[in-house]
């Protein structure tokens, strides 16, 4: 695989971490960069595909008013 170079500002604290974190793992910071930016980048997909998924499921969307209305009447049952 090949690789790029992407350069990032980021706070000052936040790099201290990184740094503590590759110190701590043994493992150089690109590394822990890498991991934490496939992380992240992994979780915004399955967050992009549930949401297609969910508007694709248009016709079990429930509007706002009648869920506000359903939840009103579960407050009068108890």
């Amino acid at each position: 695989m090949s690789n790029r170079i992407v350069t990032a500002h980021i706070p000052l604290d936040l790099a201290e971490q990184v740094d503590l974190l590759a110190a701590r793992l043994d493992r150089p910071k690109g590394w822990i960069v890498r991991q934490a930016l496939a992380s992240w980048v992994e979780l915004e997909t399955k967050c992009y595909q549930l949401t297609l998924e969910g508007l694709a499921d248009s016709g079990r969307v429930v509007d706002h008013a009648s869920f506000v209305a359903w939840a009103k009447s579960l407050a009068q049952t108890v």
